[in-house]
């Protein structure tokens, strides 16, 4: 079923488009609409275009210009300037960010240039080219910026997060996100730039950075090595399935309320023992060895500050945008085992890029 566009937007400019999140934005865009999508990417450690490559391979004729690749920093405003004047676009997905916990532990002035400076810099120049647009075109430009449920800070064993829940940020990559959040409402409400924001939890699935939870559980199972588990494990996320969360967004962009924001979950709360135990039970069935996969979890020192349960109300896009999470937890989990299995020459390669070898992160105090 193709992805429902309205034909006004016929450019989308992506910012962020080779990583994780981005990526499945791009892909999906490609494969489901006929929009022409301008992909702007610093291309940093964990940016990597082979999953749109291969979408582009596999399409072939049908995608012919569809994708530009613009290799920006939007920390450069000159830069970014130019990025939105050549890709002209009717919508503005904004993906780009820092967003690894553990790294802004270790090095959070990434975050602030990243995820705060480059954000003003893009509202800067998307203010300049909506004012200078006609005013059809002004009428249906948005941009949609994506954000975390980090923002709302940490809940206790009941409640759930939802778009009337105060900002609380815990770590120096939520408050980096929490502040961009507030530049974008503020350039809605002073400027009357159109936007609508989404505050999204845990996302998993194929193509993910293998620095992340899931992705190195699997391949620290597959290669029998030590799998760490931060603390006593109970901290609980409410985990999304990559392609769900870019129908959410997609629907979002298109059909959100300006100036309105909307919390997406997965209805998949889990701790992470019960995450990293589902990896290994999976795992045993698949490629048994031994003993089971589980032997090899071993307790680690807990993640400064650990935030200890997220969960997501998302009453308010499912009521007003008929949103639902296509997938469970059991068969995202599935589904996303098996392609790390089939994709491990594409994990060691991104590994090898980024200089990330499967090390432990995060744990600077200082």
């Amino acid at each position: 079923m193709r992805t429902m566009f309205p034909d006004s937007i016929q450019r989308v400019l992506v910012t962020g488009g080779a990583g994780f999140i981005g990526g499945a934005v791009v892909r999906r865009l490609l494969r489901e609409t006929d929009v022409v999508v301008f992909n702007i990417d610093k291309l940093g450690y964990a940016s990597d275009l082979s999953g749109i490559d291969q979408t582009l391979t596999d399409l072939r004729q049908e995608v012919q210009g569809r994708h530009q690749l613009l290799q920006v920093d939007l920390v450069d405003p000159a830069a970014t300037a130019a990025a939105v004047r050549q890709a002209d676009p009717d919508l503005v997905l904004h993906l780009a960010a820092e967003s690894h916990v553990d790294r802004s532990i270790d090095g959070p002035e990434a975050f602030l240039h990243s995820n705060v400076i480059g954000t003003f810099h893009l509202l800067q120049a998307l203010r300049q080219h909506w004012e200078s647009l006609p005013l059809e075109r002004q009428q249906r430009f948005r941009l949609h910026h994506i954000s975390t449920d980090e923002v709302f800070g940490s809940l206790g064993p009941n409640g759930r997060f939802s778009e009337t829940t105060s900002y609380d940020p815990r770590s120096p990559y939520s408050a980096s996100k929490a502040a961009s959040d507030h530049f974008v409402q503020a350039w809605h409400h002073t400027y009357g730039l159109p936007v609508v924001l989404t505050n999204c939890s845990n996302n998993y699935g194929p193509w993910q950075f293998p620095e992340k939870l899931i992705p190195v559980v699997i391949l620290k199972a597959l290669a029998g090595e030590p799998i760490p588990l931060y603390g006593d494990g109970c901290n609980v996320r409410d985990w999304l399935f990559v392609e769900d969360h870019v129908d959410a967004l997609l629907l979002v962009a298109t059909h959100g309320e300006l100036g309105r924001n909307y919390c997406v979950g997965g209805s998949g709360e889990r701790s992470n023992k019960e995450v990293v135990h589902a990896i290994c039970s999976q795992l045993d069935g698949l490629r048994p060895q031994g003993e089971p996969h589980s032997n090899l979890i071993v307790s680690v020192a807990d993640r400064p500050g650990h935030d200890r349960r997220y969960a997501i109300d998302p009453s308010r896009i499912s009521g007003e945008l008929n949103w639902q999470p296509r997938h469970s937890f059991e068969d995202g989990m599935a589904a996303t085992v098996c392609w790390y299995m089939d994709h491990l020459d594409w994990c060691e390669k991104v590994q090898q890029q980024s200089g990330y070898g499967g090390e432990r992160i995060g744990l600077r105090r200082g």
